[in-house]
């Protein structure tokens, strides 16, 4: 039986890092080894799990309906011995996120060594990836997103309001003029946030969405802010990445007074069931770090802006 649990991680493995080298490379051991364990367990079920070609490595359908009976196994499994072996109530095991890169940065990284130092035996695993992933697929214990979340299986606690603002580089402003409502902005170079569509992120309050020409594009909010403080173009980002630029005068926001209202920022999970006590303890301490008024926020549009 041992066997067959190490079995389900390999193929766990192999599926939450993309391939048979990587999968292997996270588990410290031989991709031969890897290779050999995956065709012995097809063998022993009689089915193929995965399609193998000369680029990548994908699930076929039988190995998908695998794959997500094996992730769910290995959480009970692992709940049972936490709760088995707990009765000190100390957490221990790895916790996997995905977070967004610039909120890792930003605020997640500097206030997770607090959670180590109350839980010691605890390690976090942090993947940081614009990208929505799959948590079950890719093994994950929760997500961290930014969203109005679609309907799902996936369970969400609310931990943190987050707002918008518009900015610009004081340089910008004073070549081109000050926006006094959304539409001005058709006379303003946009820079973007390529993981979200242009009528989605240059959307104002009562649906007003102007012609912005966009020009330049990032996958990464950082480096908006950085092409907004060089006056390469007005934007829209999260205040927990402008509000430093903005406090230093380095950024202006503008619209204010227009912008859409607040959306919320979640950890997500698959399902209390097969939740993990140390995810659960985790989330609780996000809710507890970030919970009430961000202090990003903090006085932010009391000034450094430019309407």
């Amino acid at each position: 039986m041992a066997d067959r649990f190490e079995d389900l991680r390999i193929l766990v493995a192999v599926v939450s890092a993309g391939g048979f080298a990587a999968g292997a490379n996270r588990l410290g051991v031989a991709k031969s080894a890897v290779s050999r364990r995956i065709r012995e367990l097809e063998d022993r079920l009689g089915v193929r799990l995965f399609d193998r070609t000369t680029r990548r490595v994908q699930l076929t359908d039988a190995g998908r309906d695998f794959h997500g009976r094996a992730v769910a196994i290995l959480l009970s499994l692992e709940e049972a011995e936490e709760e088995a072996s707990n009765a000190s109530r100390a957490l221990k095991g790895q916790i996997r996120i995905a977070a967004p890169v610039s909120f890792t940065a930003h605020c997640l990284a500097p206030a997770v060594g607090r959670f180590l130092e109350l839980h010691p035996a605890v390690s976090l695993s942090i993947d940081t990836d614009d990208r929505m992933v799959d948590l079950i697929r890719d093994g994950f214990d929760l997500a961290i997103r930014i969203a109005d979340l679609p309907d799902s299986s996936l369970v969400a606690r609310r931990l943190v309001t987050i707002r918008h603002a518009c900015v610009a580089s004081p340089a910008l402003l004073q070549r081109l003029g000050t926006p006094r409502t959304p539409m001005d902005l058709s006379n303003f170079p946009g820079v973007v946030y390529s993981n979200r569509e242009e009528a989605s992120y240059w959307r104002f309050a009562d649906d007003l969405v102007p012609n912005v020409a966009s020009r330049l594009a990032f996958g990464n909010g950082d480096a908006v802010r950085e092409a907004a403080i060089a006056g390469l173009g007005i934007a829209m980002l999260p205040t927990f990445i402008v509000h430093d630029a903005v406090r230093r005068g380095a950024l202006s926001i503008v619209l204010a007074k227009h912008m859409r209202p607040p959306i919320a920022m979640y950890a997500l999970h698959p399902s209390m069931r097969n939740q993990t006590a140390r995810a659960r303890e985790f989330i609780d301490f996000l809710v507890g770090e970030f919970g009430g008024e961000p202090v990003w926020d903090r006085g932010l549009f009391s000034g450094g802006t430019a309407d």
